[in-house]
């Protein structure tokens, strides 16, 4: 027969038992996000971005990038860092720092949805060294093929890279600029990548891009 000592330890060990097992037990899964509402994205959009961007997200604009058919993941991250200073420009800085998260992937969304106008290639005599960069890109300094992230036709994989077909040359050009210089810093792939390019590269894929789809 058990000791009453022997029943105390007994009872306090069990007690410990069970109160490990309900400080361990599985957490609770997070809430799923609300699925994005159009209307209100479209209504935002048009209050405070269309005025630079178009009011159907393709901006008429060659520095203003055109954002129709955009990745939603993609804008919704520029945007929040954009917000927190992550991705400097004081124009867009301004813009985000008004918006919640729940606005951000409203405005995506939405802007998903359009359809993004074609663009095309100005410069023939340039086509070429683009196309070769694009799909194959250039060995001998390590530049990875641009088709590879962005795909062959610049459609971009979703929720990874962003898609460039149709974009203004302009705007292109002043992005990857802005990488190989050390002044957009939100992204330590583009900016290994451009840093091995040179101006007429740059040019030359910026407006290789515009004419793909």
């Amino acid at each position: 027969m058990k000791s009453i000592a022997q029943l105390f330890l007994v009872a306090a060990l069990a007690a410990g038992s069970f109160a490990v097992s309900a400080n361990t037990a599985a957490p609770e899964a997070p809430a799923k996000a609300a699925k994005p509402d159009l209307a209100k994205g479209e209504a935002s959009f048009g209050a405070v971005c269309a005025a630079c961007h178009g009011a159907d997200g393709n901006s008429g604009t060659p520095s203003n990038p055109k954002l129709a058919q955009q990745h939603p993941e993609y804008l919704v991250k520029q945007l929040k860092e954009f917000k927190s200073g992550k991705r400097a420009n004081a124009v867009m800085s301004g813009m985000a720092a008004a918006l919640s998260e729940d606005d951000m992937r409203n405005i995506a969304y939405w802007l998903t949805s359009k359809t993004a106008k074609p663009g095309f290639a100005k410069d023939k005599d340039t086509v070429a060294l683009a196309e070769r960069i694009y799909r194959g890109g250039i060995s001998d300094r390590q530049v990875p093929a641009c088709a590879g992230c962005h795909s062959p036709n610049g459609s971009g994989i979703p929720s990874q890279y962003p898609r460039l077909s149709g974009q203004h040359a302009e705007y292109a050009a002043a992005q990857l600029t802005a990488f190989r210089d050390g002044i957009r810093k939100n992204n330590n792939v583009m900016t290994q990548v451009a840093a091995k390019l040179n101006d007429r590269e740059i040019k030359a894929l910026a407006d290789y891009v515009a004419g793909l789809r």
